[in-house]
C-alpha cells in the first residue's frame, strides 16, 4: 500500500531477517550459477569440485529461501514509496517469479543429480539421500533446472533494473528499504 513516505522512520525497511536473507541469496546466486554455467567445461579433474560447490551452495538457497518465505508470510513487506499501478504489478510479478524460481530451482537440480546416480553431499557434512533414486526422468530434471537457471538470470537482471530505475531516475528510497 502506498502512503506518504518517510525514509527516515525505520518502519519503512524490511525487517533485519528480511534483508539478511535477501542479500544472502543475491550473493549465493552470484556464485551459483556461474559455476553452474562452467561446469561442462572445466577439466575432468576438477570437475566434481565445482559439482560438489555448485549444489551445496544450491541446497543452501533452498533452506534459505524457504525461511524468507516463512520471513515475509510472517512479516509483509513495509510500505513502500507511491508507485503506478503498472509498476507495482510488474514489481509484484517479478518478485513473486523469483521466490518461485529461487525455490524451484534448487529442487529440480537435486532431484535431477538424484536422477542421474548421484547423492547430494552437502558441503561434505551431510549426504541426502535421494528420493526418487536413479532414474530416466534425469534429463527432463536438468532441462528444467538449465530453463530455471536462465529465468532466474533474466528475473535478476529485470529486478536491478528496477532497482536502477528507482535510484538513479526516480531518485526515490526504495533502496534503502533493503539496505
Amino acid at each position: 500500500m502506498a502512503v506518504p513516505y518517510d525514509h527516515l522512520s525505520e518502519s519503512w525497511r524490511y525487517p533485519v531477517a528480511s534483508r539478511v536473507f535477501h542479500w544472502l541469496v543475491a550473493l549465493l546466486v552470484l556464485i551459483v550459477w556461474p559455476f553452474g554455467m562452467v561446469i561442462e567445461f572445466v577439466k575432468e579433474d576438477v570437475k566434481l569440485d565445482f559439482y560438489f560447490i555448485h549444489e551445496s551452495f544450491g541446497f543452501l538457497i533452498l533452506w534459505l529461501m524457504l525461511a524468507r518465505l516463512a520471513v515475509r508470510l510472517i512479516n509483509p513487506p513495509p510500505p513502500r514509496p507511491p508507485l503506478p499501478v503498472w509498476q507495482e504489478r510488474i514489481a509484484g510479478l517479478n518478485h513473486a517469479l523469483l521466490y518461485v524460481a529461487l525455490i524451484a530451482q534448487p529442487v529440480f537440480g537435486f532431484l535431477a543429480t538424484n536422477a542421474f546416480g548421484f547423492p547430494l553431499d552437502w558441503f561434505g557434512l551431510v549426504t541426502v539421500p535421494s528420493p526418487i533414486g536413479k532414474s530416466d526422468l534425469a534429463p527432463t530434471l536438468m532441462s528444467v533446472h538449465v530453463f530455471l537457471g536462465w529465468s532466474i538470470l533474466v528475473l535478476f537482471a529485470l529486478h536491478i533494473a528496477g532497482v536502477l530505475h528507482h535510484h538513479l531516475i526516480r531518485r526515490d528510497p526504495m533502496l534503502e528499504r533493503m539496505l
